[in-house]
Protein backbone atom coordinates (compact mmCIF):
# COMPACT_ATOMS: atom_id res chain seq x y z
CA UNK A 1 0.00 0.00 0.00
CA UNK A 2 1.63 3.37 -1.21
CA UNK A 3 1.00 6.03 1.46
CA UNK A 4 -0.93 9.21 0.77
CA UNK A 5 0.72 12.17 1.12
CA UNK A 6 0.71 14.71 4.36
CA UNK A 7 -1.34 17.01 2.42
CA UNK A 8 -4.03 14.38 1.17
CA UNK A 9 -4.14 13.31 5.07
CA UNK A 10 -4.61 16.80 6.14
CA UNK A 11 -7.40 17.71 4.18
CA UNK A 12 -8.83 14.18 5.38
CA UNK A 13 -8.81 15.22 8.92
CA UNK A 14 -10.37 18.43 8.72
CA UNK A 15 -12.93 16.53 7.88
CA UNK A 16 -13.59 14.23 10.72
CA UNK A 17 -15.10 15.62 14.00
CA UNK A 18 -13.53 15.41 17.17
CA UNK A 19 -14.68 11.33 18.15
CA UNK A 20 -13.60 10.58 14.76
CA UNK A 21 -10.07 12.04 15.43
CA UNK A 22 -9.71 10.97 19.01
CA UNK A 23 -10.61 7.48 17.62
CA UNK A 24 -7.32 7.47 15.02
CA UNK A 25 -5.20 8.98 17.48
CA UNK A 26 -5.69 6.30 20.16
CA UNK A 27 -5.36 3.77 17.43
CA UNK A 28 -2.36 5.40 16.41
CA UNK A 29 -0.93 4.99 19.49
CA UNK A 30 -1.85 1.32 20.26
CA UNK A 31 -0.41 0.66 16.74
CA UNK A 32 3.33 1.56 17.03
CA UNK A 33 5.37 2.54 20.79
CA UNK A 34 7.24 5.50 18.51
CA UNK A 35 3.78 7.11 18.32
CA UNK A 36 2.56 6.58 21.77
CA UNK A 37 5.85 8.07 22.92
CA UNK A 38 5.31 11.04 20.49
CA UNK A 39 1.83 11.73 21.42
CA UNK A 40 3.52 11.80 25.18
CA UNK A 41 5.81 13.96 24.53
CA UNK A 42 2.97 16.50 22.52
CA UNK A 43 0.04 16.12 25.31
CA UNK A 44 2.11 16.19 28.28
CA UNK A 45 6.06 17.09 27.81
CA UNK A 46 5.84 19.37 25.09
CA UNK A 47 5.06 22.67 27.37
CA UNK A 48 8.17 22.45 29.43
CA UNK A 49 11.34 22.38 26.71
CA UNK A 50 13.74 22.83 29.74
CA UNK A 51 12.42 19.89 32.02
CA UNK A 52 11.99 17.82 28.50
CA UNK A 53 15.71 18.67 28.39
CA UNK A 54 16.61 18.02 31.95
CA UNK A 55 14.68 14.56 31.59
CA UNK A 56 16.48 13.55 28.56
CA UNK A 57 19.94 14.29 29.56
CA UNK A 58 19.09 12.00 33.10
CA UNK A 59 18.17 9.42 31.13
CA UNK A 60 21.70 9.92 28.89
CA UNK A 61 23.41 10.01 32.50
CA UNK A 62 21.65 6.67 33.99
CA UNK A 63 22.58 5.03 30.70
CA UNK A 64 26.16 6.44 31.24
CA UNK A 65 26.17 5.01 35.34
CA UNK A 66 24.83 1.56 34.49
CA UNK A 67 27.47 0.86 31.93
CA UNK A 68 30.63 3.10 32.92
CA UNK A 69 32.79 1.23 29.72
CA UNK A 70 30.56 1.49 26.87
CA UNK A 71 30.79 -0.73 24.04
CA UNK A 72 30.10 0.77 20.38
CA UNK A 73 26.61 -1.41 19.97
CA UNK A 74 26.03 0.22 23.73
CA UNK A 75 26.84 3.78 22.59
CA UNK A 76 25.02 3.08 19.41
CA UNK A 77 21.84 3.08 21.04
CA UNK A 78 22.12 5.38 23.42
CA UNK A 79 22.21 7.89 20.40
CA UNK A 80 19.89 6.10 18.24
CA UNK A 81 17.42 6.61 21.66
CA UNK A 82 18.13 10.25 22.03
CA UNK A 83 17.77 11.42 18.72
CA UNK A 84 14.64 10.25 18.17
CA UNK A 85 13.30 12.00 21.36
CA UNK A 86 15.11 15.03 19.82
CA UNK A 87 13.31 14.50 16.76
CA UNK A 88 10.22 14.59 18.76
CA UNK A 89 10.96 18.03 20.49
CA UNK A 90 12.42 19.92 17.35
CA UNK A 91 14.00 22.80 19.27
CA UNK A 92 17.46 23.83 18.88
CA UNK A 93 18.12 24.41 21.89
CA UNK A 94 16.74 21.47 23.69
CA UNK A 95 19.03 19.50 21.19
CA UNK A 96 22.30 21.44 21.50
CA UNK A 97 21.71 20.92 25.26
CA UNK A 98 21.16 17.26 25.10
CA UNK A 99 23.99 16.24 22.57
CA UNK A 100 26.63 18.91 24.25
CA UNK A 101 25.68 17.07 27.44
CA UNK A 102 26.14 13.72 25.51
CA UNK A 103 29.64 14.50 24.56
CA UNK A 104 30.70 15.37 28.17
CA UNK A 105 29.32 12.16 29.83
CA UNK A 106 31.55 10.44 27.06
CA UNK A 107 34.25 12.39 27.86
CA UNK A 108 34.18 11.81 31.57
CA UNK A 109 33.19 8.53 31.02
CA UNK A 110 35.18 5.55 31.47
CA UNK A 111 34.59 5.16 27.67
CA UNK A 112 37.79 5.19 25.90
CA UNK A 113 36.45 6.30 22.92
CA UNK A 114 39.39 7.91 21.38
CA UNK A 115 41.39 4.81 21.06
CA UNK A 116 38.54 2.98 19.54
CA UNK A 117 37.73 4.27 15.14
CA UNK A 118 34.31 3.60 15.67
CA UNK A 119 33.11 4.65 18.93
CA UNK A 120 35.84 8.01 17.59
CA UNK A 121 33.62 8.76 14.75
CA UNK A 122 30.43 9.03 16.95
CA UNK A 123 31.84 11.19 18.63
CA UNK A 124 32.80 13.12 16.01
CA UNK A 125 29.72 12.68 14.30
CA UNK A 126 27.89 14.32 17.34
CA UNK A 127 30.43 16.96 17.48
CA UNK A 128 29.45 18.33 13.28
CA UNK A 129 25.63 18.12 14.61
CA UNK A 130 26.60 20.50 17.24
CA UNK A 131 28.90 22.68 15.54
CA UNK A 132 25.85 22.51 12.47
CA UNK A 133 23.28 24.06 15.04
CA UNK A 134 25.79 26.64 16.83
CA UNK A 135 26.02 27.48 13.02
CA UNK A 136 22.02 28.35 12.64
CA UNK A 137 22.16 31.33 15.96
CA UNK A 138 23.55 34.48 15.40
CA UNK A 139 27.15 35.50 15.30
CA UNK A 140 27.33 36.88 18.51
CA UNK A 141 25.42 33.75 20.05
CA UNK A 142 27.74 31.43 17.80
CA UNK A 143 31.15 32.58 19.32
CA UNK A 144 29.84 32.43 23.00
CA UNK A 145 28.53 28.96 21.95
CA UNK A 146 31.81 28.17 20.91
CA UNK A 147 33.44 29.28 23.97
CA UNK A 148 31.77 27.51 26.24
CA UNK A 149 31.82 24.09 24.09
CA UNK A 150 35.69 24.38 23.57
CA UNK A 151 36.42 21.48 26.00
CA UNK A 152 34.39 19.37 23.27
CA UNK A 153 37.13 20.12 20.69
CA UNK A 154 34.73 22.09 18.37
CA UNK A 155 37.49 22.97 16.10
Amino acid sequence: MKAASIAEIKKQLVKLDQGELLEIVLRLARFKKDNKELLTYVLFLSENETAYAGYLCEEIEEQFRATPNMHKKTLRKTIRVMDKCLRFSGSKETELTVRVFFCRELISSETPFRDRRVTFNMYAGQIKKIQKLIETYHEDLQHDYRQEFRDLDLE
